[in-house]
């Protein structure tokens, strides 16, 4: 059974519309801001909670995932307070940015390591501080790279997605379901 080494309830029920049975098993494991390569981040991260979770589980495939937001060549994680959110949010105002998942698909026996992430631009629209503050009393933001959900209230901030919604929400559920349909036909055929 495939296990999500993830809390989050918006990978939870982005995996529910998948259809497959999981289990979650939260990953305690230190995540990295900063790497040479800002696109690095989320991989890494994504690799590092999955094999913190697949050390005890070495027969069951475990998913790992990390998104972050890339901005000017840099990595805009979760903001550190609603000051700094209101910061974030006004820094994207009217600007496009990049919403990159790392995913990590995990196993010992068989060894099954699969390591990939997605990319999605968004384009927020211009904006003013009245706007953002608005936002920010209906969207419970300090949990969420770069201080927004485009699934809550998402027509307040965002002009334009070019690539996969789900990405942007914390799990591009195509590539995954093609990742792990071809790891289930591996296993038909072992």
């Amino acid at each position: 059974m495939l296990i999500l080494a993830s809390g989050s309830p918006r990978r939870r029920e982005l995996l529910l519309r998948l259809g497959i049975p999981f289990r979650i098993e939260p990953a305690d494991a230190g995540e990295v801001a900063v790497l040479p390569d800002p696109r690095q981040v989320p991989l890494y991260n994504a690799e590092l909670k999955a094999a913190a979770v697949a050390v005890n589980h070495p027969a069951d495939p475990v998913l790992g995932a990390d998104t972050v937001i890339l901005f000017e060549g840099r990595v805009i994680g979760k903001p550190r307070d609603p000051a700094d959110a209101l910061a974030i949010l006004m820094e994207l105002s009217g600007r496009t940015h990049e919403v990159v998942t790392g995913l990590a698909l995990l196993r010992s026996e068989p060894e099954l390591r699969r390591v990939w992430s997605e990319t999605t631009r968004v384009t927020f629209l211009p904006f003013d501080v009245e706007t953002a503050k608005r936002y920010l009393s209906l969207v419970p933001v300090l949990d969420k790279a770069g201080a927004y959900a485009i699934q809550e209230h998402g027509e307040l901030l965002v002009a334009s997605i070019d690539g996969d919604l789900d990405n942007v929400i914390g799990l591009p559920l195509g590539r995954l379901q093609r990742e792990l349909a071809a790891l289930e036909s591996r296993s038909d055929h072992a």
